[in-house]
């Protein structure tokens, strides 16, 4: 393909949901970043359900395994029910970024975040060392990918600018906070 050539560009279907969208692909850091101390307590309590089922069940119904035999089986337990925690408290989180779920907290550290981010005249999703096109390549591998998490887990290391929203509402806000400071600076 040469330089001339334009790949035609698709936009993000739209979901249709109760509340704003936030970003259909957004950062691991900002996942984590952004989840509520719900999400942290549902994670460890289904992190913390299947050892303790299994600590249950030992005490119900001995195994009567060999000597190390339980612990063998408490270590895998502890490390699957970590995997799960991990991965129902990201996908609460994430379930927010995409208006899925009640997220006006989340809309407001994003506006916060971003118009930040435009004062200091940063990129609004980070900088990249990939191309455009890799940049695009990443953002249809992980769009949405917290939906279909329990099936396949899937997250977004890359920062590149295709997350769905129109990011003027940010430099709009930007403007008006300037403008204000100017105002009450005088």
């Amino acid at each position: 393909m040469t330089d001339l050539e334009q790949r035609p560009y698709v936009p993000a279907r739209q979901p249709n949901t109760k509340y704003p969208l936030i970003d259909n692909d957004p950062h691991f850091k900002r996942v984590v970043k952004y989840a509520r101390t719900e999400d942290y307590a549902k994670g460890g309590a289904l992190a913390a359900f299947g050892p303790a089922m299994m600590l249950l069940w030992e005490k119900i119904s001995p195994s009567h395994v060999h000597k190390g035999g339980f612990a063998s089986v408490m270590r895998l337990s502890c490390t699957i029910g970590a995997g799960a925690g991990f991965l129902y408290f990201y996908e609460s989180s994430i379930l927010r970024f995409y208006g899925v779920e009640e997220n006006k907290r989340e809309v407001e550290m994003d506006m916060r975040e971003m118009v930040d981010k435009v004062k200091r005249n940063e990129p609004l999703y980070g900088k990249s060392s990939l191309t455009p096109y890799m940049q695009g390549v990443a953002s249809r591998n992980s769009r949405y990918s917290g939906v279909w998490l329990h099936v396949i887990p899937w997250f977004n290391f890359v920062n590149h600018d295709q997350h769905g929203v129109d990011t003027a509402k940010y430099y709009r806000q930007a403007e008006r906070e300037l403008a204000a400071e100017q105002a009450g600076s005088k």
